[in-house]
């Protein structure tokens, strides 16, 4: 017998003791609309390529309630998908880390904190500590959701990115994160966030529509697609010009629903990447002169603020228990706060 025919045994006996490994799930949104599966998985998987997980579906480990389908299998609310594979998934596990929490408001139910820029907020691979989640599982050590080290997103109801800063809910019981998720589910929630995108938008204010899912070539990053297409998920953004200053404007962002990178991405398709956003273009002089002091002031500018100019600012939601509505408000950071007075000095001081 060949190492070939070995090797297809053992695939086999391992089938047969049910010795697989659960490496993704997910439970399917009541309003998802019929969609492959493979096309579907796609978007949610952001390091794993179709052509991954159609293989996977033709080795019978892309499961739908229990049963292997096919990568052609469309999709229907409320579906469990789960990806089974014959090698235990690496565990990311929690360790408490003493770092500091800008807390904004605390109670027996929930934290609200101030995220820094530069802070991630859960570990993945990539980044197993450093976290929020890592401040939090510190500060909240004596609270049995944060002690379950296998859960690397105890109590979060919402996520920002990385170099976004801003306000932040996090559930600290269950009944606390299933009624805050439901609330943001629902967009019930008030979201507002401040950036400083490139150019002069043509309206005081608008709203941007259109699906955003994982860009086909580089899957760090979202595209926006037909609103009602296939591909992607519904997103809409509401915004309005609180500020002109000459080759980019301050805005005001408020967000009917939440997906990753909508603001960026929603900015970029309409050609108004936000500031210094190196994954959007927004690195890049997009706008102005050509003049060699105005290239300076712009670097210096990138140099003010080192990260995409996104802050979310005012979060809105019921206590879960109380039943009261609660609002808050964050100042804007420094780094923000210092490239705005730059262009406005810059446009204020132009010949």
């Amino acid at each position: 017998m060949t190492k070939k025919e070995n090797d297809i045994i053992e695939e086999v006996d391992v089938r047969d003791e049910n010795n697989m490994y659960e490496h993704f799930r997910v439970e399917v949104d009541p309003g998802q609309a019929l969609l492959r599966i493979d096309k579907f998985l796609n978007d949610r998987m952001p390091n794993t390529s179709r052509s991954k997980i159609q293989d996977a579906a033709d080795n019978g480990n892309v499961m739908v309630n229990g049963e292997a389908v096919k990568s052609n299998y469309k999709v229907k609310p409320l579906d469990v998908i789960t990806i089974e594979l014959s090698f235990p998934k690496r565990e990311i596990t929690i360790i408490p880390q003493d770092i500091p929490l800008d807390i904004v408001y605390e109670d027996d139910q929930l934290i609200v904190v101030n995220k820094p820029a530069g802070l991630v907020v859960h570990p993945s691979y990539g980044h197993y500590s450093g976290t929020l989640v890592n401040a939090l599982a510190w500060h909240l050590k004596d609270n049995p959701m944060f002690k379950d080290e296998t859960d690397p997103r105890p109590g979060l109801v919402h996520r920002i990115d990385k170099n976004t800063s801003g306000l932040l809910v996090i559930a600290k019981t269950d009944h606390a994160k299933t009624h805050l998720g439901l609330q943001f589910f629902n967009k019930t929630s008030k979201r507002k966030y401040v950036a400083l995108c490139w150019g002069n938008l043509k309206e005081e204010s608008g709203t941007i529509i259109g699906n955003i899912g994982r860009n086909f070539k580089n899957r760090k990053i979202m595209d926006v697609f037909p609103e009602g297409g296939e591909y992607g998920k519904h997103a809409v953004t509401h915004y309005k010009v609180l500020e002109r200053l000459g080759y980019v404007n301050k805005i005001e962002c408020v967000l009917e629903t939440g997906r990753t990178h909508q603001i960026r991405a929603h900015f970029k398709s309409i050609g108004h990447p936000l500031f210094n956003d190196i994954e959007y273009g927004g690195d890049l002089i997009l706008k102005g002169t050509t003049f060699t002091k105005y290239k300076q002031f712009v670097q210096n500018c990138f140099k003010a603020c080192p990260r995409h100019a996104l802050h979310a600012k005012t979060l809105g939601f019921i206590h879960p228990t109380t039943g009261e509505e609660m609002l808050f408000n964050s100042e804007i950071p420094d780094d923000m706060n210092d490239l705005f007075d730059r262009w406005r000095n810059y446009i204020a001081n132009r010949n």
